[in-house]
């Protein structure tokens, strides 16, 4: 009986080795790790479905802006408000929705100025991407 037992554990634990494996390996990836997303964000995936009718707003600093950037992209972030927004507003189009990111999931730069875009320019449509310029990165691969 011991013997059944012994080689019952040890197949249970010879089976548990890839999982314990992948769960060591993909630790930063884990479901459980990501934050849940607000209803104002919209995933990558989603941002892509609306095709041409979306208005990427880069909101991180200039100079992350000028190194790279989601391809068409306009710059406002908080540090240049003023001077950007005009520039923003003239792209606006209300057919269009307008998705803001910033660096990653953790950055709050892009809450903020989509906020202001809400609260102070009185746009609809304003949407925030969830997990910021990394997930665009970690799609685009």
């Amino acid at each position: 009986m011991r013997g059944v037992l012994r080689q019952t554990f040890a197949l249970l634990g010879l089976a548990f080795l890839p999982a314990i494996g992948q769960a060591v390996y993909e630790r930063e990836r884990v479901a459980w790790s990501e934050q849940a997303m607000t209803e104002d964000e919209v995933t990558v995936e989603q941002a892509r479905a609306w095709g041409d009718s979306v208005l990427w707003v880069d909101a991180r600093p200039e100079e992350q802006f000028q190194q790279q950037h989601i391809p068409g992209a306009i710059l406002l972030n908080e540090d240049r408000w003023q001077e950007l927004l005009p520039e923003m507003l003239n792209t606006w189009s209300p057919e269009k929705r307008t998705v803001v990111y910033c660096s990653t999931q953790s950055c709050s730069l892009s809450h903020a100025v989509a906020r202001r875009l809400r609260d102070e320019a009185q746009l609809k449509n304003i949407y925030v991407l969830h997990g910021g310029w990394q997930k665009w990165l970690e799609t685009n691969k």
